[in-house]
């Protein structure tokens, strides 16, 4: 097993007013050759967006693109003429392929939004742009991982993207202890804290810590305190 630690206060950090931003890979003004991604993962921004603020419309492509909400409500625009709003507990999916426009917006203006954008290299390029979102209840994920992204074409849950990917997502009360077993041979994981405290074989991870894991083909988590966890396996 092989890992490579991310600790919350190395990340990279932009602060714009109306956006504040922290990166765990380059973006942008932030650049770390060291940073680049982990394998298909190539984009993990935890966004904090001001009342009534928003990102303008811009272009994408060859790109998937998924939003995972913590607190407010955003409003996503786009080229193929959706118009929707996602809060917590929603994971959005943009599959950007030949090319798509989009905004994203925080809905109210009495309250901030905070979120995560991540981004993944596709599997396939030039893919005609689709867009999908869906609700995962909190109890669905109460001490147990759930699958909330998958594979384009898998029958494994959650909505889908163009990769062998599989995001989970689990909210594990103090002392619960899990395996994560990997779903493809020669896939990593990278494990992030949103909340908490929790040991991933055996390495202790903290409030938006991330740590990779490659060259192994299970996990074992360990809530050290209450916890909210995102895994992210992806090809390596």
């Amino acid at each position: 097993m092989k890992t490579i630690l991310h600790r919350a206060d190395s990340r990279g950090k932009a602060d714009h007013g109306w956006l504040k931003s922290f990166h765990t890979f380059s973006f942008s003004s932030y650049y770390d050759p060291e940073r680049i991604h982990f394998g298909a993962l190539r984009v993990l921004n935890d966004d904090t967006v001001a009342p009534g603020m928003g990102f303008g419309t811009h272009p994408h492509d060859n790109m998937e693109i998924i939003s995972i909400p913590t607190y407010g409500d955003l409003e996503h625009k786009d080229s193929m003429g959706n118009t929707q709003v996602i809060r917590q507990g929603d994971v959005q999916v943009m599959s950007a392929g030949t090319g798509v426009t989009h905004s994203e917006k925080n809905k109210n203006h009495d309250k901030e939004v905070r979120f995560f954008q991540i981004w993944v290299f596709p599997n396939k390029k030039n893919i005609e742009p689709r867009y999908d979102q869906a609700n995962f209840p909190e109890e669905a994920k109460h001490n147990k991982l759930l699958t909330v992204i998958s594979p384009a074409g898998s029958n494994d849950g959650g909505v889908q993207i163009h990769q062998d990917a599989w995001f989970s997502l689990g909210k594990l009360d103090k002392g619960i202890s899990l395996k994560y077993e990997l779903k493809k041979k020669g896939n990593g994981v990278y494990a992030f804290v949103i909340e908490g405290k929790i040991s991933v074989n055996g390495k202790q991870l903290h409030r938006r810590d991330g740590m990779g894991i490659t060259e192994s083909d299970e996990l074992e988590i360990k809530a050290d305190d209450n916890t909210e966890i995102l895994l992210m396996e992806v090809p390596v």
